[in-house]
């Protein structure tokens, strides 16, 4: 962990790379601030996440592209509340979890709000529960690792400093996977 969050004092997007469904319940270990999630809206059927992203999170139909666009206006009410929002910018995994393109909507609002990014890398939770539908994926004990950076300050970038800042979190991600034994 490279971050003091004593230094964190007002709303961020926390930026995640997405290996597996337990990244939504590591993420609530591994960062102590309060924070909204913009997930997928299949969430609302898997029991347990159902209860918190109904009511405490945002859900977004990733294949209606008014509904996405809804989404993010709703997580930037969440930071004009005050409030973090938690994004993986692959929006989905894959099974071996690998890195995937990202898609610019957490990197849109923290611009926007000109908040700072936390990009926060996990190694290797796919390990412990990978996909294939939840309550049939494959898993195995062991301990997860998060790599929690320092945060990307917004302040002053514009739309045209969209792309350089999502390359650079993909590169952060990229760079910790590749490190740590899970190559893209």
């Amino acid at each position: 962990m490279y971050l003091d969050w004593n230094t964190i004092n007002g709303p961020v997007v926390y930026c995640a790379n997405h290996t597996s469904y337990i990244d939504i319940v590591i993420s609530y270990v591994v960062v102590p601030k309060y924070f909204s999630y913009m997930g997928k809206k299949e969430l609302q059927k898997i029991p347990l996440f159902n209860i918190f992203f109904k009511r405490m999170n945002i859900l977004v139909d990733r294949k209606n592209k008014h509904e996405s666009h809804k989404a993010l206006l709703q997580s930037a009410e969440q930071v004009d509340k005050g409030n973090s929002m938690f994004l993986y910018p692959e929006g989905t995994f894959n099974r071996e979890g690998k890195l995937l393109p990202l898609k610019k909507g957490a990197f849109r609002l923290a611009i926007q709000k000109q908040i700072p990014i936390i990009p926060i890398t996990f190694i290797d939770n796919w390990k412990r529960m990978q996909s294939g539908g939840f309550f049939k994926a494959k898993g195995g004990p062991g301990f997860t690792k998060a790599i929690i950076h320092k945060p990307i300050d917004t302040k002053g970038l514009t739309e045209e400093d969209l792309l350089p800042l999502l390359n650079k979190v993909h590169t952060i991600f990229a760079t910790d996977l590749q490190q740590h034994g899970n190559n893209e």
